[in-house]
């Protein structure tokens, strides 16, 4: 669970958070740390090396529900991340995707995935990023990068949008069952 969990969704919020990750220092090197809510002990954010990650917005838990308002809730869950993505676009030009499935493949594996990657499997967030970038990172004046997704663990786990940014280029990940096919 999150520190987003139960919030209502605010397209708003979800781009001021963006914007604070912009501005949040990112080491250079080390382990992947993640930050929890001293009272709640939710999930906040992941920082690692040259990345922070955090929930933008998190769905109810999903156990129950039927298939059809299930498959609207993950539908629900895509438009948010496409509204908030419509925003971005006005700001920052058309993004790009970055697929997920090769790095879920190769931490599946057992394989080394870069720190980003790992940490997005780590959240269990296995969903395409829409990428942007490099942006203008504000003050510190480095350009970022900038990703959203939606991810979801599992069939009654709620559905978490969340966004990256990174001081790196974010690029997909090789790997996965059809990886040494010519």
């Amino acid at each position: 669970m999150t520190h987003q969990y139960g919030d209502a969704f605010d397209r708003d919020r979800a781009v001021a958070d963006i914007e604070a990750l912009l501005a949040t220092p990112l080491p250079e090197a080390g382990p992947t740390q993640s930050e929890e809510d001293p009272v709640t002990e939710e999930w906040v954010k992941d920082v690692g090396e040259g990345f922070v990650l955090a929930p933008l917005w998190e769905s109810g838990y999903l156990a129950g529900v039927p298939g059809e308002e299930w498959n609207a809730e993950v539908e629900g869950a895509d438009l948010k991340a496409l509204d908030v993505a419509a925003d971005l676009t006005r700001r920052w030009g058309t993004p790009r995707k970055v697929a997920m499935h090769g790095a879920m493949f190769r931490a599946e594996a057992g394989e080394p995935v870069p720190p980003l990657h790992q940490a997005l499997c780590d959240a269990d967030n296995y969903g395409d990023l829409t990428v942007w970038g490099p942006v203008p990172a504000g003050p510190q004046g480095a350009d970022r990068w900038v990703g959203i997704s939606v991810g979801h663990c599992d069939d009654d786990a709620p559905l978490v949008l969340m966004a990256v940014v990174s001081d790196r280029e974010i690029e997909e990940v090789e790997g996965g069952p059809d990886r040494d096919a010519t």
